[in-house]
């Protein structure tokens, strides 16, 4: 067997549970009383309606606008593609035609604690037109939430609407060059885009530019030079989440009429906080209970376990938090939550077969080293056949429930929601066991096999008689 060098257990468990405290707990600071996140943990994930409850509103066009079935449609694919955009993956969509209304149902944001569901719908109902214009005049100015200057309404030169956010390809959000810890929305646009952008910026060379949101001004970059790439960059006093709104409105594009509210008011979650709760106690006391049986029935095999568990659970929140920055964030379910108990599940029993693996190869009087070697190697296949079943079941649950509907001509037409959110949390769990279950596990035991006051076979599953 090769041996790992010995300090790579040390390294390896540290790092494990280090990322699983921070993506369990999230890692925060106080400015006055201004809580800024830097890493997220499970008090930041968007609970599902079942759990924490939500809105509902009912939309009609603005303004008496007698809107056609193909805008209607086009009106909540928008809004759908939002929602999905910010991870809000439980909720309810449809259209009535006879009424002109597009009802939608949904949870309430992470952290949220006003519970103001008109607040709670601007998000996925404004208009959110994005437009160049020439010069930077204005005709108010009032203070953001934040403290800073709004710039409102164009007025002059700035008037005059030089390109709008239909040509935009792609928005996405990136961390900022000039300034630590504030973000950019980068925006890519289509051919005809990147050609009308080209002649924008040729024409007001070294002239400012300003972008707008709607009646409000973003931002007003000076033009340095002619920009081909068909790409800019949307700078501005923005944190991770208000660029991912942005970003998300301005790729959902902008609605095909101005939509008002007829009707909203709040869901009553179906389970309630003190669920969650009393499942917390639960899910602690299981892993305690099954970090206890497997220390005493396997030893270091079991401790190994055990921490490869914790980075199973923390990877598991990880995506679906946004700890991961650049992946979005995920609204949990019930049945989400019953996706990562199953996931854990299937890690023990990935780790339980090594640990008999092993202890056969010791039975038929390998060595150590062989034992462990042969063990290893010969519980791999098992393991894999069990997972890449349950990956596919959890893919097959993700196309049949998703948004997109690929396999609605087997199954039929479907809609996001509380399935979807079990085959998701079922998917990241499981690679999530192989990446902490199977690869450092084994580097694990590898490496600690190699400390020499540990080379007993009683301690890796064997018996005392065999030293």
């Amino acid at each position: 067997m090769k041996r790992i060098p010995k300090p790579i257990f040390f390294i390896v468990a540290i790092l494990i549970l280090a990322f699983s405290y921070t993506a369990i707990f999230g890692v925060s600071y106080y400015t006055g009383d201004v809580k800024h996140t830097v890493l997220k943990g499970i008090s930041d994930i968007r609970w599902g309606i079942d759990i924490q409850g939500g809105v509902e509103a009912t939309f009609v066009p603005a303004d008496n606008v007698d809107a056609t079935d193909e805008e209607l449609e086009s009106a909540k694919a928008i809004i759908e593609t939002r929602m999905i955009s910010s991870g809000i993956t439980d909720y309810e969509l449809y259209t009535d035609s006879g009424t002109d209304s597009i009802i939608v149902r949904f949870p309430w944001k992470e952290g949220e604690t006003d519970y103001d569901d008109s607040k709670a719908l601007e998000e996925i109902s404004s208009t959110a037109k994005l437009t160049f214009r020439p010069g930077n005049t204005y005709k108010s100015t009032e203070i953001g939430s934040n403290g800073e200057p709004v710039y409102k309404t164009p007025d002059g030169e700035t008037k005059e609407e030089l390109m709008d956010g239909s040509y935009v390809k792609k928005a996405s959000v990136g961390p900022s060059q000039e300034e630590a810890g504030k973000y950019v929305v980068n925006l890519e646009f289509n051919d005809q885009g990147a050609q009308k952008f080209a002649e924008i910026t040729k024409k007001y060379v070294k002239k400012v530019v300003s972008i707008w949101m709607d009646d409000e001004m973003l931002s007003a970059p000076t033009i340095d030079e002619e920009i081909t790439g068909g790409k800019a960059q949307i700078s501005g006093n923005f944190d991770v989440d208000s660029a991912t709104v942005l970003a998300n409105q301005i790729q959902g594009g902008a609605l095909p009429f101005e939509l008002e509210t007829k009707s909203h008011g709040v869901i009553s979650p179906t389970l309630g906080e003190n669920s969650l709760t009393a499942m917390a106690y639960a899910g602690v006391i299981a892993l305690i209970i099954i970090s206890i049986f497997m220390i005493l029935i396997y030893r270091l095999p079991g401790v190994i376990t055990v921490i490869a568990l914790l980075g199973q659970v923390g990877l598991s929140i990880a995506s679906i938090s946004r700890y991961f920055t650049v992946f979005n964030s995920f609204t949990m379910t019930l049945p989400g939550i019953a996706g990562i108990i199953l996931s854990i599940g299937m890690g023990v029993d990935a780790n339980i077969i090594t640990a008999e693996r092993i202890k056969e190869e010791f039975s038929s009087g390998k060595t150590l080293d062989g034992a462990i070697d042969r063990g290893t190697k010969n519980s791999l296949s098992a393991i894999i056949d069990g997972n890449m079943t349950v990956i596919i079941v959890s893919i097959i649950l993700l196309l049949v429930f998703g948004s997109a509907n690929i396999l609605s001509f087997m199954f039929g037409a479907s809609t996001t929601g509380t399935i979807y959110a079990f085959g998701y949390t079922l998917l990241m769990g499981v690679i999530s066991n192989f990446i902490m279950g199977v690869f450092f596990s084994r580097v694990m035991l590898k490496s600690l096999v190699g400390c020499k006051p540990v080379r007993r076979k009683w301690l890796f599953g064997g018996g005392k008689n065999n030293g």
